[in-house]
């Protein structure tokens, strides 16, 4: 391994590693690291049904929401993260919970947008192999980057709204995304 090659994956894990502990928001530093906007596309989006909630072991009330998607890159098109979002609704303040239904655009930027003050807490990070990944229920979740066979980066955290979380966050990044923008990097040299 050439010392420049070595350079690469430290600098790769040393950005990834900032990207897994943040508390702010995911959106912001995604956008950074890869140079240009990125666009939300929700896979699905719908109400979920109470056995669901009994495998989280929650129970204030509903209803809750399951939101998946995909943010995009607008000018590359690189699939930069899958995104699994549990909403409590009833810890969701309601601006905010009609802007999510719209879907509109992603979280952090609704949260954003509507001025709503909020906390995050990391629960979980790290890196994952494609075929152990799992939502929020703990059953298997098909995650597509393109042209990757890596482990996954992955953070899962809540996003509290007061006391109680309103939102449980899984996402999981392309474990490329580094290397795409530094190869956009030095095409420009």
């Amino acid at each position: 391994m050439s010392d420049s090659q070595f350079e690469r994956e430290v600098l790769q894990r040393l950005l990834f590693d900032l990207l897994l502990v943040t508390d702010g928001r995911t959106t912001d530093i995604l956008e950074t690291l890869l140079n240009e906007k990125v666009r939300v596309e929700v896979i699905r989006q719908e109400q979920i049904a109470n056995e669901d909630i009994n495998l989280l072991g929650e129970s204030s009330g509903g209803p809750y929401y399951i939101r998946e998607s995909i943010l995009v890159g607008e000018k590359s098109g690189l699939v930069v993260s899958h995104n699994i979002a549990l909403v409590y609704s009833k810890h969701v303040p309601k601006a905010l919970y009609e802007s999510l239904t719209h879907r509109q655009e992603g979280i952090g930027k609704a949260i954003n947008s509507l001025g709503v003050r909020t906390f995050r807490k990391v629960l979980d990070s790290g890196f994952m192999n494609r075929t152990d990944t799992i939502d929020l229920f703990q059953r298997p979740v098909t995650i597509n980057f393109a042209n990757s066979d890596q482990q996954l980066p992955y953070k899962r955290y809540y996003i509290y709204f007061g006391r109680s979380p309103g939102i449980q966050m899984l996402e999981y990044y392309h474990p490329n995304l580094i290397s795409h923008r530094l190869e956009q990097e030095l095409k420009k040299e």
